[in-house]
């Protein structure tokens, strides 16, 4: 069998076999097959795609690449979520200790914000001490003990997506959608969940921009965990807008830490619900949605969950004191706010541009290697369709560096449109089972 082969064959659009597609992925691995060649072959799939049968080949290659976590002797079913990335999406702080508390195993490995969309990992170590580092078996312990983890994504699990993603990224092959669904789910099925749930966001804010493409991803992330024997649903929601108020990291986590108090902006609060409640019956720990969402409400509205939260910061070390009193959380010095110039109603706040000017502020990073001020970072006061007068509050800015204030506050007014008229936007597009 010759790489040279298999790229032909994809090329010329035919559907490639089990032994071919793990030959490749196997070649890539041992970096036996080199660079140019995958980098041809992931254009031919980018240009003519591949069959559901084919992407989940791809998955389960790469999960079996690296490690692979047994996660049957925690409990019989473990389950996991992921988001697809968003700008204010801090779900997993407040889902997973909820879901967990009703006592259903969440197994959670998260990773690093790159470019707008904000990263969960940079959230949590917002927290003095708190540590992302788990080895496999102190994974395995905790998960056992608590129902809770949430580390770093060990790297050892699915190298071979490592390595093919290193390349899609300078090669202009990342937008194709069978390579981004095997991306998602083999690092899923390594890290051992029985049951996904996917957390798809459509919109300015989000990798899919429309409907249609999250809808494909979508359908194609189920379809290779049927295919694989896990439970994977999909809820598709909007990233239009960004999702709560609060856009940075520290202030990211207090957030969260104010919705676990029963508190927090209403659009987030609902959005966990929905997907905590999601998790808990594909977790079959609860006989339907309507049984789920009031399980989750209960472990929010009696302290369960966050008591959970706190369980899982002292575990991983981190100083629960934080956690008891989040206005010791680092806060930018300067705080700047930005007005409306006219009265309307606000019919656009463009999350793409918002999460950007937090990154340009130090929240998030352009390259891996760029350091994260914890403290800076934006709340954004008002909805599209909210009422708005002439002088109201409409973004407040958090930073370190007076420089960065203007331009902040010029990208923030354009990222805000004021009609006659507006209606809020859908929280939710539907689901894929």
């Amino acid at each position: 069998m010759r790489a040279v082969d298999i790229i032909i064959k994809k090329r010329d659009g035919l559907e490639l076999s089990h032994e071919e597609i793990s030959f490749f992925v196997k070649g890539l691995s041992n970096s036996e097959i080199p660079d140019y060649q995958v980098s041809s072959w992931a254009m031919a799939v980018l240009l003519n795609g591949m069959t559901e049968q084919e992407t989940t080949d791809l998955t389960l290659a790469m999960a079996a690449s690296g490690e692979t976590l047994d996660l049957s002797d925690i409990a019989p079913i473990v389950v996991d979520k992921h988001s697809t990335g968003g700008v204010g999406d801090k779900t997993t702080l407040v889902v997973a200790p909820i879901v967990a508390a009703c006592g259903l195993p969440v197994g959670k490995m998260s990773g690093r914000g790159l470019g707008f969309s904000g990263g969960t990992l940079d959230k949590m170590e917002s927290i003095p001490g708190y540590r992302v580092d788990l080895t496999q078996e102190e994974f395995m312990a905790q998960l056992k003990k608590l129902n809770i983890v949430l580390t770093g994504q060990s790297a050892d699990l699915a190298p071979a997506d490592g390595k093919l993603y290193a390349l899609r990224d300078v090669t202009g092959t990342v937008p194709s959608l069978p390579l981004i669904a095997s991306s998602v789910m083999s690092k899923k099925i390594a890290a051992g969940a029985h049951a996904i749930v996917l957390d798809v966001k459509v919109g300015n804010g989000a990798f899919m921009t429309n409907i249609d493409d999250a809808t494909q991803l979508a359908n194609m992330m189920v379809a290779i965990g049927k295919l694989s024997g896990r439970n994977v649903r999909a809820v598709l929601s909007d990233m239009n807008q960004p999702l709560g108020e609060a856009v940075g990291n520290a202030i990211e986590l207090k957030e969260a830490i104010d919705t676990l108090n029963g508190k927090g902006p209403d659009d987030f609060r609902e959005h966990c619900l929905v997907i905590a409640s999601h998790m808990l019956e594909l977790g079959q720990q609860a006989k339907d949605l309507k049984h789920a969402r009031a399980l989750a409400e209960k472990m929010v509205n009696d302290g369960a969950a966050l008591e959970k939260f706190r369980e899982l910061v002292i575990a991983q070390n981190g100083d629960v004191s934080y956690i008891d009193s989040p206005d010791k959380l680092p806060k930018g010095r300067l705080v700047h706010t930005v007005r409306a110039k006219k009265t309307g109603y606000l019919s656009a706040v463009h999350a793409r541009t918002v999460g950007e000017t937090a990154v340009d502020l130090g929240a998030g990073r352009a390259r891996k290697t760029d350091p994260i001020d914890p403290a800076v970072g934006i709340l954004v006061h008002k909805k599209v369709g909210d009422k708005v007068d002439k002088e109201d509050v409409l973004f407040t800015i958090l930073a370190n560096d007076i420089e960065k204030v203007p331009p902040a506050e010029e990208r923030l007014q354009k990222a805000i449109h004021i009609t006659g008229d507006a209606k809020p936007l859908s929280l939710f597009y539907g689901v894929i089972a």
